[in-house]
């Protein structure tokens, strides 16, 4: 038995959307002012971080979805790849290592961040903000790796290809998450 007999047989996040759409367009709304709008870490950053936190959880929808995003934002497809293996040694500007590591322990062991994980981060040259902004990634896909995943949500690169051409259309649109929903009727 499927987990929502009411949802189709391989789900995507918007099957989920469509059939419980309580919240969800405060919760596209919430994506597009952390991962579009103003902020130290550029949008390909963002999406980057969102990958990256989506991989340690072994969530192949989110991990997809959002390193094909960091693509058509200009990260580079490789790098993608390597960094969940070693950051350290995936080409990533060294800056963005700290942050890295701050993300991976949150996931991981959230219990044992301490305060010199921060001032790593603020010795690489970020602000708060940026740390701020790389825990708030964080925890918005530590959430949306257990929702997809508990939901039954599947991917496969057919369904990531599918949606390249959408992510590359609203590129530079600080809506999109919200444009997103809209197409799938919900209102926000």
């Amino acid at each position: 038995m499927a987990r929502f007999p009411s949802l189709p047989a391989r789900p995507v996040l918007g099957d989920v959307f469509k059939r419980f759409p309580d919240g969800v367009g405060p919760l596209l709304e919430y994506h597009d002012v952390l991962l579009r709008g103003p902020s130290p870490l550029s949008v390909g950053e963002r999406e980057m971080l969102a990958a990256y936190v989506s991989a340690l959880n072994a969530c192949r929808y989110c991990h997809g979805a959002h390193r094909t995003i960091a693509e058509v934002h200009g990260v580079d497809a490789g790098v993608l790849e390597r960094v969940v293996l070693d950051p350290a040694t995936a080409g990533v500007d060294a800056k963005l290592l700290p942050l890295l590591a701050y993300v991976r322990k949150l996931t991981e062991t959230p219990s044992r961040v301490v305060d010199a994980d921060a001032a790593a981060v603020y010795a690489a040259g970020w602000d708060e903000q940026a740390l701020f902004h790389a825990i708030s990634v964080c925890a918005l896909f530590n959430f949306m790796n257990r929702l997809v995943e508990g939901c039954g949500v599947v991917t496969d690169e057919q369904v990531i290809e599918s949606q390249r051409a959408r992510y590359e259309a609203l590129r530079d649109d600080p809506a999109s998450y919200r444009k997103f929903g809209r197409r799938l009727g919900i209102p926000r």
